[in-house]
């Protein structure tokens, strides 16, 4: 629940639109709802205020949970319009999600299923660039597009600039530097975010990836080249974690919106 979410409930009440019983069955949930099927102990609890404390809604990890944990989950979040994104979503779960609720988006690239709320939050329409090295870092590019996306930012998809040819990336100097935060993902050598990071003033946020051949350890070397980034202030998160890459650029873009309000 965000804080308008709320604001709005509240009004109900005072206008007279919505009886106090009907809210206080909204707010019953809140801010924590445990989940406990066949009389089994609580499996998950859901942080139904995370949004209301951080400006981020809770987001389900699919890995390591049952297609019907997810599910269940996400019928919980669903509940009163609120919406969900669900991340890391095997074939069999996305399928699931998509069954029961047919207006999400499905991303079988990304693995992600998407939810909008009935009232999505007013867009954000500064740029986030979405930068991938190479093809074969475009599902983790995609998490982190979809991820940004999905919290209300608008994203421009720049794939395959990889400095093995680096003309490509040059051609799109302007437009880089005309965004607001820029994602880089890169695996190999992982030297992208470096030559983005020197050429825009906008946060640059260093996404490693498992893409490489041996020497690479699964994507460590790319980690560990971003973390000693020439370009000053280049900020690094795990490997593969398109997610927090997205999640690390809302909290930017927020916090520049709170301050500048």
């Amino acid at each position: 629940m965000t804080g308008e979410e709320l604001l709005g409930i509240l009004r109900e009440v005072a206008s007279g639109r919505v009886p106090p019983e009907k809210a206080l069955d909204r707010f019953i949930r809140w801010p924590t709802e445990a989940i406990s099927l066949d009389g089994e102990p609580a499996w998950a609890r859901i942080d139904h205020h995370r949004a209301l404390r951080t400006g981020l809604p809770e987001v389900v990890l699919a890995e390591g949970k049952t297609t019907d944990q997810v599910v269940e989950i996400c019928n919980r979040l669903a509940r009163g319009g609120q919406g969900f994104l669900v991340t890391r979503a095997s074939a069999e779960t996305r399928s699931s999600l998509g069954v029961r609720f047919p207006d999400a988006r499905t991303h079988d690239l990304a693995r992600i299923v998407h939810l909008p709320a009935t009232q999505p939050a007013h867009p954000d329409h500064r740029v986030v660039a979405v930068v991938s090295a190479g093809t074969a870092d475009v599902p983790v590019a995609e998490e982190a597009a979809m991820s940004a996306e999905a919290f209300g930012h608008c994203v421009e998809r720049l794939y395959d600039v990889g400095v093995a040819g680096l003309h490509r990336l040059l051609d799109h100097t302007e437009r880089l530097r005309a965004v607001a935060v820029a994602i880089v993902v890169a695996g190999m050598e992982g030297a992208l975010p470096s030559v983005v990071g020197g050429m825009i003033a906008a946060p640059v946020i260093a996404v490693p990836t498992s893409v490489g051949y041996g020497a690479s350890f699964g994507g460590v070397a790319a980690l560990l080249a971003m973390l000693n980034s020439c370009a000053s202030g280049v900020t690094v998160v795990n490997i593969d974690n398109g997610f927090g890459a997205a999640c690390a650029a809302s909290r930017i873009l927020r916090t520049i919106s709170v301050q500048a309000g």
